[in-house]
């Protein structure tokens, strides 16, 4: 199976899958759910309607991966996506996976009549910005030069 391939996950990814954030939570220093807590919340997800995961690579040893979390919206009939996650082996970059994982999910989230998809992704990380820019996502209000910015608070 060629790196950049890519396919749906099924709920025997899920520990796959969660070790890929444990490994890029762990790359960046951040904060991350132990496994034995990331594993029922993949399988969760790849099992209900309310999400979906994007895997690249070979089943046992995927390349990269994506997790997208799918929520009701009034502005559209289908849901809005939102781009959790995405992350491709460190040693793997620049292959073009990301892109393949990327365009998976924007063909997944059209499938499921989604009309938009929202990115969180850090002002510092510019070869993050980047690469979504790259592939048509902007920070701006559309027809407007009001940038968009995210809050949030933990509860």
């Amino acid at each position: 199976m060629e790196l950049s391939q890519t396919r749906l996950a099924s709920s025997s990814d899920a520990e796959a899958a969660a070790r890929m954030q444990t490994d890029f939570n762990a790359e960046f220093s951040s904060p991350c759910p132990e496994l034995h807590e990331l594993v029922p919340r993949f399988r969760r997800i790849i099992d209900g309607t309310d999400g979906f995961v994007v895997l690249s690579g070979r089943q046992h040893d995927p390349t990269g991966y994506a997790l997208i979390t799918l929520r009701p919206t009034i502005y559209y009939d289908g849901p809005l996506a939102v781009l959790d996650e995405l992350y491709v082996r460190p040693a793997l970059r620049d292959q073009r996976i990301g892109t393949a994982i990327l365009r998976r999910v924007i063909e997944e989230v059209r499938e499921r009549g989604g009309g938009e998809i929202h990115i969180n992704v850090d002002e510092p990380d510019t070869d993050t910005r980047r690469f979504y820019e790259r592939h048509g996502f902007v920070n701006v209000q559309p027809g407007t030069e009001d940038r968009m910015l995210c809050y949030l608070q933990e509860l």
